[in-house]
């Protein structure tokens, strides 16, 4: 990723943008491109000044500037993360310029969004650490070589504490006060810390310094979108467009990807978890995922969507979907490996790889060489398991919680994905 020459706060204020020209020709190629920008979308504002921008790009050559802001709150992203990155790769293959904008200052302060109580804020050392994760991940959806890293440190920490009160006057309290959080906090009675007030400000003047034509982010984020928009028309510029994206329905088909509800997929897990996790989405998820998360084009999608409807099995579109998320990841061979493995375990054969470990005690019960082989969290689990029909032993199902096994060698599986190679002695 490129890193151009720092943005300063008199940068912010120069003369203003040209506004779209109005006589700029809708091609075939800015139809398009405006589909493109919609696939998948909660909502574009204003539709219009985008087409205009596109128009206006389209005519000039001028890419437009694209903007997506993250601050590096944890260091791992899963894949909930990479539906805004998935949509900056597109607009990015359009021949626009993406921006990919570390908030090493606002993370600082805290994003209240979303939050019923003030969060607190990173230190410059998480930030630093979390941030150096951010780029190797990030760059698995963009592409490297036409993406500016930026940090927002950069105009934020020059603008000191008369450009702060100056920025804070181009904004009214009533105003702030209408964002759904501050005001269900405020009737509450729950505190609202003074510095929260400056967290929208500052990711608003980001798109000031930037001169951005179009901010993404995820729907929580539309007020602080907004923001931006505000704050380059108070400064002389033409304000930017929003688009915010959905927030991706994790695996239990019910709630937004969270690692806390452990519905995730982590970008950085091994293929084989990656793959079998979305299998195990839903059939009607599936197609969520499609438009979100797939590089294939709708027309695809909605071919593949009217086969399965037409008496196709559903799984043959969703191992596509899994080997394209999987491949982008790790690679095409290991996407095909893992596939291989996922059959290998639904036939209740062995996969390739799988853990050793050496364990001593012979005669050793199979409850206890359960825990020992970290197959099982306790010998009360693993009788459970063994109830169950859930534990076998050399492809042999185990039924007698009373086995003991003598010195030897033994392949050990747990449900279709948990295996180990135990050796006795």
């Amino acid at each position: 990723m490129r890193n151009p020459p720092m943005n300063t706060r008199s940068d912010a204020s120069q003369a203003p943008v040209a506004a779209p020209s109005v006589g700029s020709p809708v091609t075939d190629r800015v139809r398009e491109a405006l589909a493109i920008t919609l696939r998948g979308c909660d909502e574009l504002i204003p539709q219009d000044d985008w087409l205009k921008k596109l128009a206006r790009s389209e005519a000039s050559g001028v890419p437009l500037r694209i903007k997506l802001g993250l601050d590096p709150t944890a260091p791992d992203i899963h894949i909930g993360h990479t539906v805004v990155l998935n949509k900056m790769r597109q607009l990015q293959d359009l021949g626009h310029t993406v921006i990919f904008l570390i908030g090493d200052f606002t993370s600082l302060i805290g994003d209240p969004s979303g939050r019923n109580s003030t969060r607190p804020p990173l230190t410059p050392e998480q930030i630093k650490a979390n941030a150096e994760t951010y780029y190797k991940q990030a760059s698995l959806v963009l592409d490297e070589s036409k993406t500016e890293i930026r940090y927002n440190s950069e105009w934020s920490l020059p603008l000191g504490s008369m450009g702060m009160i100056q920025l804070a006057a181009k904004y009214t309290v009533a105003r702030m006060m209408e964002r759904n959080d501050f005001h269900q906090r405020f009737s509450a009675g729950t505190p609202i810390s003074v510095h929260e007030f400056l967290y929208p400000l500052m990711q608003g003047y980001d798109s000031v310094a930037l001169k951005s034509d179009l901010e993404l982010g995820g729907t929580d984020q539309k007020f602080n979108l907004l923001m931006g928009r505000h704050l380059q028309a108070e400064y002389g510029l033409e304000p930017q467009c929003i688009l915010t994206m959905p927030l991706l329905v994790g695996l239990d088909g019910v709630d937004k990807m969270s690692k806390s509800k452990n519905n995730y997929i982590g970008i950085t897990e091994d293929a084989n978890t990656m793959f079998a996790k979305v299998l195990s989405i839903s059939d009607t998820l599936m197609w969520d995922w499609f438009t979100l998360l797939s590089f294939k084009s709708m027309a695809q999608i909605e071919a593949l969507k009217a086969e399965v409807a037409a008496g196709r099995n559903p799984k043959d579109a969703k191992v596509m979907l899994a080997k394209e998320i999987t491949a982008r990841f790790h690679s095409a061979a290991a996407a095909d490996a893992a596939e291989q493995d996922f059959v290998n375990r639904s036939k209740g054969g062995v996969p390739d790889e799988i853990p050793e470990v050496s364990l001593s005690g012979a005669p050793l019960g199979i409850g206890a060489l359960l825990k020992s082989a970290g197959l099982a969290p306790s010998s009360s689990e693993a009788n459970r398991l063994i109830e169950g029909g859930g534990v076998r032993v050399d492809s042999s199902v185990v039924s007698d919680k009373g086995l003991k096994l003598g010195a030897g060698v033994y392949v050990v599986q747990v449900g279709k994905r948990k295996f180990a190679k135990v050796t006795l002695s």
